[in-house]
């Protein structure tokens, strides 16, 4: 698994791979090191030196021009050579592979994990194939046991996860980029087409999104679960949130959890006071914002969503209007409008299309309109994924009488043949439907 996980990376660029095997020698190193230190003043200076690394690594090939460029817009300096920065490509995964190696040092300084003692398998951890390039992210204490203890073939569920990739593909081939048609077009000219398109534009980005970096999970997932690894859940149908915390729950799942974990709870969680924890959740989500890109938009939309969980924390607890059940729908709607409003930020070029953007929302103009078989596509897949949600919502319901029928379900021949008819039928429409192939939109992060 090591040498084809170094053959994927190798195939793009053999150099940057070098970066990651850094990267995994200095951890292991320091992580083995805090097994034996006692010092709690040493602990940390290790603790340091490999933050200093890794973090040092990934602010100079992700954020260095970013970090140039507005030095030099604020204090009139420019660099003599302007070209430095073209000469260094973004190392594929670099965003994915240092939190994992961080998360593993934090965990063993924390005491709760043992270091590894085989560097093998450690750099297997951080170069794994499948999620290498766009998550999930994984954590040490879920993967490294799993080396240890491989899945016997015979009890590996291939069948599942042929399903998987199928679904992934499906999501990703008929949906995502059918969707992408619509959105570029939209994005690409907001001062140029009608109030009409940038809100199908708008909704489009957020459904494409969506089944884009879903459908990569579950093609990660599968590709994982046929070589006998189980990764991590990352999406739980989030369009279906009652609320940004609900949201931050489903979607994303191991970037939210990581960044509660190593960085929320590090700046002291919800324990200091209330002030603070509105402090914490802001910072947070600007990091998190920040962590998909160098640039302001990316900060924005992150900052925004800090104030909106802040609102939301702050006006729980003072009105039980909204915890009304017959007000669920209500929340599910406006939380929906809010996210796809915030992902203009997240798809925009710059800020000042996006400003352009939001003022063409809710000032009618008119413009170019989007062609017939673009609105026709949005709805089509609009329908299939509100299908999809609805019928997921029935699946994982915790109604006792539901569960009960579904276990019924489960150990008969239904499932089978159910699943088996769902995968054929996938097979069709990637086939017959599949709309021009686009990159997987979180592969620039």
């Amino acid at each position: 698994m090591l040498i084809v996980s170094a053959f994927f990376y190798c195939f793009w660029n053999p150099f940057y791979f070098l970066l990651l095997v850094w990267v995994a020698f200095v951890d292991f190193s320091l992580a083995r090191l805090l097994g034996v230190v006692i010092s709690e003043n040493w602990r940390r200076f290790i603790l340091a030196i490999s933050l200093i690394n890794s973090l040092g690594i990934l602010g100079f090939f992700k954020y260095g021009q970013f970090v140039a460029e507005n030095w030099a817009n604020i204090f009139g300096l420019y660099p003599t050579n302007p070209d430095f920065w073209s000469h260094w490509l973004l190392p594929v995964g670099i965003s994915f592979y240092t939190f994992q190696s961080i998360s593993y040092l934090v965990d063993v300084y924390r005491k709760e994990l043992e270091p590894e003692r085989q560097f093998l398998s450690y750099l297997l951890f951080l170069s794994f194939f499948p999620q290498l390039v766009a998550g999930p992210i994984v954590t040490a204490k879920s993967f490294l046991p799993q080396i240890r203890r491989p899945l016997p073939f015979f009890r590996t569920p291939i069948l599942f996860a042929v399903f998987l990739i199928l679904l992934g593909l499906f999501k990703k081939m008929v949906l995502a980029d059918h969707l992408a048609e619509t959105s570029d077009f939209v994005f690409m000219r907001p001062a140029d087409v009608s109030t009409k398109a940038l809100w199908i534009g708008m909704f489009s980005y957020s459904l494409q999104i969506y089944c884009d970096f879903s459908g990569y999970t579950d093609i990660a997932q599968g590709s994982a679960l046929m070589f006998g690894f189980r990764l991590p859940e990352n999406f739980k149908m989030p369009y279906l949130s009652a609320g940004f915390s609900e949201f931050w729950t489903r979607w994303h799942i191991s970037l939210s959890q990581w960044l509660k974990k190593y960085i929320y709870i590090s700046l002291g969680g919800n324990r200091i006071g209330e002030l603070f924890t509105y402090r914490n959740l802001f910072l947070v989500m600007a990091i998190g914002g920040l962590w998909h890109g160098a640039s302001w938009n990316f900060v924005i939309w992150g900052s925004c969503h800090g104030i909106l969980l802040i609102l939301e924390r702050w006006s729980s607890g003072r009105s039980k209007l909204w915890c009304l059940s017959w007000m669920r729908p209500i929340r599910i709607l406006g939380t929906f409008l809010l996210v796809s409003l915030l992902w203009i930020f997240f798809r925009s070029v710059n800020f000042d299309s996006s400003l352009c953007y939001l003022q063409g929302l809710f000032v009618k103009k008119e413009g170019f309109s989007l062609p017939y078989t673009m609105e026709m596509n949005f709805l089509y897949c609009f329908l299939i994924i509100l299908l999809g949600h609805l019928f997921g919502s029935f699946y994982f319901s915790d109604n006792k009488r539901l569960l009960g029928l579904f276990e019924k379900w489960q150990n008969s021949l239904g499932k089978t043949a159910f699943f088996g008819v769902l995968a054929s039928v996938s097979i069709v429409l990637i086939v017959l439907f599949s709309a021009d192939s686009k990159p997987f939109v979180y592969f620039v992060f």
